[in-house]
């Protein structure tokens, strides 16, 4: 919902936005461009002093106005011509026109009101509440996303635009809040929708009849700073009934012209104290640095809106469309997904298609909106997820079993869950498992028992359509079929061989960046940008299904490289162990933004084995020296499979990698590189103690052994790897 309720305002309003955002910004210029330019008041100045110098100069002055910049204004009539000028206090004289520009007019038009009066206020007014809709559900999305208010300016990770978008919001939304809230009063007030109690004090009912007294003469003025001056209007000539009228920061008075008496002093109300801070608060006339700050903070709504955007398509990119989906109060089934890459959707939307043809109306939606209240025309709820990491709700499914836990289980509506996965995991569609574990826990009637499906067999898919059919009484056949990703092709440009003196044949390949467009440079997209650490996925020929490898290089590199060990049968290892220069391979990229080093300079410690160094190599090469940079590495032979070995001694002599540690099973004390650990065990809770960030890479068991060899390294310092990873400062990337 309250994703929902961020999106739509600022994809619906984006346009207005920008358009309110930038021409506000500029406008936030101009009171700090008058303040500069207009001459300051002498110090202790009083009014009668000020009026004084200027009848000196325009003996027909009707009014003195001073500006919340300091400008002072005076209007005049000189042998019946009117004229106007802005003074230096200090002189009296004339410095500068009295007109606004050009410019700042139309803006200051556009921004109110679009050129169109009253329905450009409307559209604008409507702008702004969008604004401050999202100021509202982008501080609660924000604050959610880093684990509460404590943590607003804690480290970001995952995505260039998640990142940039999250990092702007919570640096601007005040001032976009502050803006939309002032914004909706000023337009409130437009309308007289808000009570009006300004400082009007009636016509005095009799006056000396009097003339001749001199402003500087008369004790009011004489008291009053010219810092305070709004506005003093002269008498009009020869009328002994008018009177000079004051107007100062504290309210307004009448003064007699010719005793120089107060007739008369109201003091505005707190409607109108109120409007005076707002109109401060959204122009910055008064507080100038304030105007530019704000506009500043004003200024990230493009951005926002630009990234909002980017967010928005990523998001549905991998999600298909379902032609006759209904809404959800009209569903007889819901299907929920959670999916990371995209292939869950795809086995959701051949489910969905089928029960379609058996006649049901389906809703299909992400497991982060699990919302059972609104279900309520539902039969069934059909929960198809897939596992992030080590048990983790991918993706779409954050937030899903938060949403389990709080709601109320439908009696009349059971639960089935299907989980996606891959079985040479230890943690087997963990995700799923604790899913249905919940739903069980929180009274949900479960309409089949939970299944696993085992790297994306469709076999298996199939099985458990059938299964699900009898249950349901209706003929189901699910023939999915797997959308290939889009692929560009990738020519091999060099290699570098190890491993076939310990029968582990293993390489590292080099592949020439392909060509992308502008448009694809510029939103990342494709090969446009990439970071070591995402995954390239490799479509063999003759299978469905693509295996990925992390990248050991960025897009700055210039080229892309990996790291493969030939595996006994396997069929895409096998393939690009026999690649050779010049010949290509069928490829994509999957962003990883999990497995990313942060951008602080506390010491990194990267641990890893085997063809885990692949990523690993790609930071050390990204830091450029940047932090301190530690490694850990284990190999079967420093003469056989030491991947990169050139590399990380020239990254030593460069100062690139701070210190190296390595560790191999088969030659001299044969140790893995959990023992290389447990041997560097003050160095390594003296990094921990400096902020150190820890990042594994490798296979499973590895992974498991490292994981022992730090909670033993840790438990002196009353730490633990639960503890890290909280923090953010424990990440794996495992096989």
């Amino acid at each position: 919902m309250m994703r929902r309720l961020h999106r739509w305002p600022g994809l619906l309003a984006a346009a207005f936005l920008i358009m309110l955002a930038v021409s506000g910004a500029i406008l936030s210029v101009f009171p700090a461009a008058e303040r500069i330019a207009s001459p300051a008041a002498v110090q202790g100045q009083t009014v009668a002093e000020l009026a004084a110098l200027v009848l000196d100069q325009h003996p027909g002055a009707e009014q003195i106005r001073r500006s919340p910049s300091g400008k002072i204004t005076v209007w005049w009539f000189d042998g019946g011509t009117p004229g106007a000028a802005v003074i230096d206090p200090a002189t009296g004289q004339d410095v500068a026109s009295a007109d606004k520009s050009v410019i700042r007019q139309w803006l200051t038009a556009f921004h109110r009101s679009l050129l169109l009066d009253d329905a450009g206020r409307m559209t604008m007014a409507a702008a702004a509440f969008a604004m401050l809709c999202l100021a509202l559900s982008g501080s609660l999305l924000v604050a959610r996303r880093v684990g509460g208010w404590r943590k607003w300016f804690s480290r970001l990770r995952g995505p260039l635009a998640g990142r940039l978008h999250t990092e702007l919001a919570r640096l601007a939304v005040v001032g976009l809040g502050i803006s939309a809230i002032t914004a909706l009063w000023m337009a409130a007030a437009t309308f007289d929708l808000l009570p009006v109690d300004e400082a009007n004090p009636a016509f005095p009912a009799t006056v000396s009849g009097q003339t001749g007294v001199m402003p500087s003469a008369i004790p009011a003025l004489q008291e009053t700073p010219v810092a305070d001056l709004r506005e003093l209007a002269f008498p009009a000539a020869d009328d002994a009934s008018d009177v000079y009228t004051l107007t100062t920061s504290q309210g307004t008075g009448y003064l007699d012209q010719g005793t120089g008496a107060l007739l008369v002093w109201a003091t505005p109300g707190p409607w109108a104290r109120a409007y005076e801070w707002v109109y401060l608060l959204h122009t910055g006339e008064g507080a100038a640095l304030w105007g530019l700050a704000l506009g500043l903070m004003v200024l990230a709504t493009p951005a926002l809106a630009i990234t909002g955007a980017i967010l928005w398509a990523q998001g549905r990119r991998g999600r298909p469309r379902l032609r006759g989906m209904v809404a959800a109060a009209r569903a007889e089934t819901v299907i929920l997904v959670g999916s990371e890459g995209g292939s869950t959707w795809g086995f959701a939307a051949t489910l969905a298609r089928a029960l379609q043809a058996a006649g049901q109306a389906v809703h299909m939606a992400p497991l982060s909106s699990f919302s059972p209240a609104d279900y309520i025309a539902a039969r069934r709820i059909l929960v198809l997820t897939a596992t992030w990491g080590d048990g983790a709700a991918p993706s779409s499914a954050k937030g899903g079993l938060e949403r389990l836990a709080a709601a109320r289980p439908l009696a009349d509506v059971p639960l089935a869950v299907l989980g996606f996965g891959d079985s040479s995991f230890p943690d087997f569609c963990g995700f799923a498992v604790a899913f249905e574990a919940a739903a069980r826990d929180r009274g949900w009637n479960l309409l089949l028992p939970g299944e696993r499906i085992d790297r994306q067999s469709p076999q298996e898919f199939a099985r458990w359509g059938r299964a699900l059919g009898q249950a349901l009484g209706l003929p189901l056949e699910l023939n999915h079929q797997p959308d290939t990703p889009p692929v560009t092709s990738l020519t091999l440009i060099s290699r570098r061989n190890y491993g076939e003196a310990v029968q582990a044949p293993a390489a590292i390949l080099r592949f020439a960046v392909p060509k992308a467009g502008l448009w694809r440079r510029l939103t990342g997209r494709g090969f446009g940008r990439f970071r070591a650490g995402d995954l390239l996925g490799i479509l063999p020929q003759g299978a469905a299904v693509p295996r990925f490898y992390s990248l050991a290089s960025c897009h700055r590199d210039g080229f892309v490289e990996i790291a493969v060990r030939k595996h006994p049968g396997g069929l895409c290892s096998g393939q690009l162990m026999a690649l050779q220069p010049g010949q290509s391979v069928q490829a994509f990229l999957r962003p990883n933004p999990a497995f990313q080093p942060d951008r602080g300079t506390t010491p990194l410690i990267l641990i890893g084995a085997g063809t885990g160094i692949g990523p690993l190599a790609g930071f050390i090469r990204a830091e450029g020296g940047r932090r301190p940079v530690h490694l850990w590495f284990g190999a079967r032979h420093p003469d056989a499979d030491l991947l990169f070995g050139e590399d990380l001694e020239r990254w030593s002599d460069e100062g690139r990698l701070t210190g190296l540690r390595t560790a191999f099973s088969r030659s001299g004390p044969r140790q893995h590189v959990q023992d290389a650990l447990r041997g560097d065990a003050l160095a390594l809770r003296a990094l921990i103690a400096r902020g150190a960030r820890i990042m594994v890479c490798g296979g499973r068991d590895m992974a498991r052994g490292v994981q022992g060899a730090l909670n033993e390294i840790l438990a002196p310092m009353d730490l633990t790897l639960v503890t890290l990873k909280s923090e953010g400062r424990y990440v794996e990337d495992t096989y």
